[in-house]
């Protein structure tokens, strides 16, 4: 048996909030290099929209969910990989804190974050039971498990001070995300680990050797991808690796916890003043977002450091 292991992240670019990043693990038969999960999984699951809903969609979460449609379709998708691992959805705190169990929104300061919870599933129609039921089946046959969903949602106050520690916000994202797999991931199993590319980092075994005391060796280090290998693992950090469904997987969990984040984050500001326009954080309408809420922002005494993130 071996590992494949798959990580993502929502909401590096934006302004406004949090950062979630997101391992996915699975364990398979054989050599975890030479498994397709595709392929084993193609009778229920599916990359493009034409399949939905015959079939659950799993792709990069930029692909599966639009906001001109709503968040139906990532929300399906998010609730069938939570199935598999037995996590209930019932509001956004008691998710966060099952999936990240370092997550405190009363510690993080942020008022939108605190009191009234965002309830889940946002579609009570939403039931994704018979596909996840299928979904199960199909991965006991083809000898898959998912092992576990793991998540680090990291708020505004946290990601300014590392970044103002790090003088970097890539440095930042990878230490929280070699963090996280670390978390998840023993250096003496075989596992395959598969890791978007952060930014235009090409060099991580300096980040690695911070995680384990393995002899870390550099099979290749480039623009497109760099891989390495610690003990029988090998770790890839490559562009476009939402191709492979445990990243895709994670892709959709991350966006899903930042989604929702920022729906509970607007209805905040809008339960003070209605006439505020919603923000998706980005930087530029993050930046309107700021000036439509400085007098406000006064009036409720939210310090800039639990509001904006400064990179």
């Amino acid at each position: 048996m071996g590992l494949l292991i798959g990580m993502d992240e929502a909401g590096y670019g934006p302004n406004l909030g949090p950062l979630v990043i997101t391992a996915t693990v699975w364990e398979v038969d054989g050599n975890p290099a030479q498994c397709d999960p595709w392929k084993l999984l193609s009778d229920v699951v599916t990359q493009s929209a034409a399949d939905v809903p015959a079939k659950i969609h799993i792709a990069d979460s930029k692909v599966v969910h639009q906001s001109s449609r709503g968040l139906d379709a990532l929300e399906r998708s998010v609730l069938s990989l939570l199935g598999l691992v037995d996590i209930p959805v019932h509001n956004l705190r008691n998710l966060c804190a099952r999936l990240d169990s370092n997550c405190d929104f009363d510690g993080g300061g942020e008022p939108w974050f605190q009191g009234d919870d965002l309830a889940l599933p946002r579609n009570p129609a939403c039931d994704p039971s018979p596909g996840a039921a299928r979904f199960d089946a199909a991965c006991r046959k083809s000898g898959i498990r998912l092992r576990t969903i793991r998540s680090r949602v990291v708020q505004t106050r946290e990601f300014n001070a590392r970044v103002r520690e790090y003088d970097s916000k890539g440095v930042a994202l990878s230490r929280w995300s070699l963090a996280l797999l670390r978390s998840v991931w023993n250096p003496s199993e075989e596992a395959l680990v598969i890791c978007d590319k952060h930014g235009g980092r090409n060099r991580y075994d300096d980040l690695l050797a911070e995680q384990t005391d393995e002899f870390i060796f550099r099979v290749q280090e480039g623009r497109e991808r760099s891989v390495y290998r610690v003990g029988p693992s090998e770790i890839r950090f490559q562009m476009r690796a939402e191709q492979h469904l445990p990243v895709a997987a994670a892709s959709l969990v991350s966006k899903y916890l930042r989604e929702t984040a920022m729906e509970q984050f607007n209805r905040y500001w809008q339960a003070h003043a209605p006439e505020i326009k919603p923000t998706k954080g980005y930087p530029e309408d993050a930046a309107r977002f700021r000036r439509d809420t400085e007098a406000l922002r006064r009036q409720l005494k939210i310090p800039d450091d639990v509001f904006w993130r400064e990179r």
